[in-house]
């Protein structure tokens, strides 16, 4: 264990760190390094009962008396995992502060569907933010416009971990790289550590609160259930990850399985190359992963302090400066295997509305979607259940390019399909429908009048738009 020692030796220096942080990070090294891989026997996979993977409408109905509301709300907490840049759509700071809709961003939507949920109900549910180095300083900042709000918002980071230098396993930040970059945070399977770390596990367990809803910051359809809650609460469910259908756009998504008597998360990355088109296709493997996950917060705190959460290992090697790097990380799905009436619900696919991309923008800005109370939902004007395929050049990717390329959202509500490329922008009041594919010639400008009503059409220049 060369290696281990290596890096340990480096550790006293790395002062930016705590204890409890370098004993996290050792654990991890030491495991990737013993090649503890878990490998899938195929055969023996099964597809999940309806006991283990609940179908959402078997669900009991929950009490219509208020009190009872109450009570089920008074044990919950819910947590968002706000260590993401938006990096990807072209911002700076915290994904969560995207502005989705009429001005509110991911995290003001959030707030304002518990402080409806803390008000009609007279309950308290606590917000929580996972964030990581990366957000924390922004997110600080940005939760003061909360103070007032009667939503408690708490904050803790996530583990701060260092890259390691491929070539010989030196911690990046010893090897010449001491700001930002020699850091990572090692994906969301730490928030079970990292909440204990925080001291904020304990609180909330000496507060009578039982469950923690974990969610992506960016998944809007992730709102407290308490159709969900209620069943867990009977069933004394310790784990519940929410899955739905896949579609064609979700083959990656890891699935659920049951494998020697436990449900487990099979994920791309363990399946064997022989078996990937089997594990893309939707007829074996029809449900996927949300990362909508539901924990009881006394069997976080049993199985952190037993050390028992050895969740797959998954490498993630970067291109730093042009040093080759090595970070390690876990994903909170894994964890599902290691509690005690472990269950998935399939929910409908409402449940699962995430924001990647500026495609995803346009879907929820538009009039495909209506929103309420904090709520974002789907316009029942809609005949389609399935949303449109929407493509976006390049030109559109960042957040900034995209709201100033559209005068006004177009209405998309009978769209099938649309595809935009090359120097397009749209004036206010565009109508679609059906398959509608706008790619402007290399280096011209297309605009498409205020007004206009495109129904299956191809536009290639301001010529095929008369008529």
């Amino acid at each position: 264990m060369e290696k281990l020692d290596h890096i340990k030796s480096h550790l006293p220096s790395l002062t930016q760190i705590s204890e409890k942080e370098k004993n996290g990070f050792i654990s991890l090294v030491s495991r990737y390094l013993s090649g503890e891989a878990q490998h899938v026997e195929w055969s023996k996979i099964q597809t999940p009962t309806d006991e283990v993977v609940v179908p959402y409408d078997t669900l009991a109905p929950i009490s219509e008396d208020p009190a009872e509301t109450k009570k089920l709300l008074d044990k919950l907490v819910v947590l968002k995992l706000n260590g993401g840049l938006g990096t990807t759509m072209g911002c700076t700071g915290p994904k969560s502060v995207i502005e989705v809709r009429n001005g509110f961003t991911f995290l003001d939507l959030i707030v304002i569907q518990i402080e409806k949920l803390n008000s009609k109900y007279g309950c308290n549910v606590p917000l929580v933010l996972m964030n990581s180095f990366n957000t924390h300083d922004d997110t600080m900042k940005i939760v003061e416009k909360y103070s007032n709000s009667n939503v408690k918002v708490h904050i803790f980071n996530q583990s701060q971990y260092p890259r390691l230098v491929a070539e010989d396993f030196t911690p990046f930040p010893c090897k010449g790289q001491p700001g930002k970059d020699g850091w990572y945070p090692p994906g969301h399977g730490d928030v079970f550590q990292s909440l204990m770390n925080s001291g904020k596990l304990d609180a909330f367990i000496s507060e009578g609160k039982e469950y923690v809803f974990v969610a992506n910051s960016d998944n809007l359809g992730a709102i407290v259930d308490l159709k969900i809650l209620n069943h867990l609460i009977q069933k004394k469910n310790e784990y519940c990850m929410e899955v739905t259908p896949k579609t064609l756009a979700d083959v990656k998504g890891g699935t659920l399985i049951s494998y020697e008597g436990k449900v487990q998360l099979l994920e791309i990355a363990q399946v064997p190359d022989a078996h990937v088109n089997e594990f893309k296709s939707i007829e074996k493997f029809k449900i996927f992963n949300t990362n909508n996950l539901w924990l009881n917060l006394k069997a976080v705190k049993r199985l952190v302090e037993a050390d028992a959460l050895k969740m797959e290992i998954i490498p993630n090697p970067k291109e730093v400066e042009g040093v080759k790097v090595l970070q390690l990380e876990t994903a909170a799905g894994a964890a599902i295997r290691f509690f005690d009436h472990a269950i998935g619900i399939n929910v409908p696919r409402s449940r699962f509305l995430p924001v990647k991309a500026s495609s995803d923008l346009l879907l929820v800005q538009s009039d495909l979607y209506t929103l309420a109370d904090g709520y974002v939902s789907r316009n029942n004007a809609r005949a389609n259940p399935e949303n449109p395929s929407i493509e976006l050049g390049p030109e559109f990717k960042k957040v900034s390019n995209f709201l100033s390329r559209f005068k006004s959202i177009p209405s998309i509500i009978d769209v099938d399909s649309l595809s935009v490329s090359g120097d397009v922008w749209f004036g206010a009041n565009v109508v679609l429908k059906g398959k509608v594919k706008i790619a402007a010639k290399a280096g011209v400008k297309l605009e498409i009048p205020d007004g206009t009503k495109l129904e299956n059409k191809e536009i290639n220049g301001p010529e095929d738009l008369s008529g």
